[in-house]
């Protein structure tokens, strides 16, 4: 078996290429690039490096969704189109999942070697504290909201994902969480962004928005009702 890779992308051509490239064809059955209406050439270039291309809409979580759908392996996926998560890495975020020993393996750029400049420290504080909160909740032990992870697809679904921008990956993590899964969160090297500018950390604007979202995630989800508890995050 082998798993669907999901890239959401919104104007990444200087990377998405790169991107594809390095993700490895014998962990990955297809390659998805689920975009947000690039208007820089993004779907063209991505075709051309051996993805297969939807429109998926505004919205990052929207986007994710839409990969996931169209996805044809039970194992999916997800890391960003800018080149900082390590595609080349896929088997060990992949590999639990597909060898059936996890139901979820998230990637920690917190607990491992990050490259000068790739996170801003208030992205770290975030993640921190986001871990703080959701082990306070399900006794979970997440230190990083990593786009880089991967997940079964009939277990994604059942999850029952409601967030269609910035708040997904928190979503996910904490729904995750709730419903006693078997996760795994494993330190993994990250690096600078290949080319631009974040869409949610390269300006104040973008930070602020990204952080509501989070936040209103996180807080209608922990109201929610529901099991609560659920396997820790175990380091590898």
């Amino acid at each position: 078996m082998k798993a669907s890779v999901v890239i959401p992308t919104f104007n990444e051509a200087a990377a998405i290429a790169a991107v594809i490239g390095e993700i490895p064809r014998d962990i990955a059955v297809e390659v998805i690039v689920a975009d947000g209406g690039s208007t820089d050439g993004t779907q063209e270039i991505s075709r051309a490096a051996g993805a297969t291309v939807i429109d998926a809409g505004r919205g990052y979580g929207r986007a994710c969704m839409a990969g996931a759908i169209a996805a044809r392996s039970p194992v999916i996926a997800f890391l960003d189109g800018d080149g900082a998560d390590r595609g080349d890495l896929l088997a060990s975020i992949a590999g639990p999942v597909l060898a059936g020993t996890h139901d979820f393996v998230i990637a920690s750029r917190t607990r491992g070697r990050r490259d000068p400049g790739s996170m801003f420290w208030h992205q770290v504080l975030a993640g921190r504290l986001a871990g703080w909160g959701m082990g306070a909740l399900y006794d979970v032990s997440y230190s990083d909201m990593c786009a880089f992870r991967a997940i079964r697809k009939d277990v994604l679904v059942g999850l029952g994902m409601r967030e269609m921008t910035y708040g997904w990956n928190i979503e996910m993590q904490m729904k995750a969480a709730r419903s006693g899964l078997r996760i795994l969160e494993v330190p993994v090297p990250y690096r600078c962004r290949m080319a631009g500018v974040s869409k949610v950390a390269g300006s104040l604007r973008g930070t602020v928005h990204a952080s509501g979202k989070i936040v209103s995630t996180f807080v209608r989800v922990a109201s929610d009702r529901g099991r609560s508890g659920g396997n820790a995050a175990k380091p590898v």
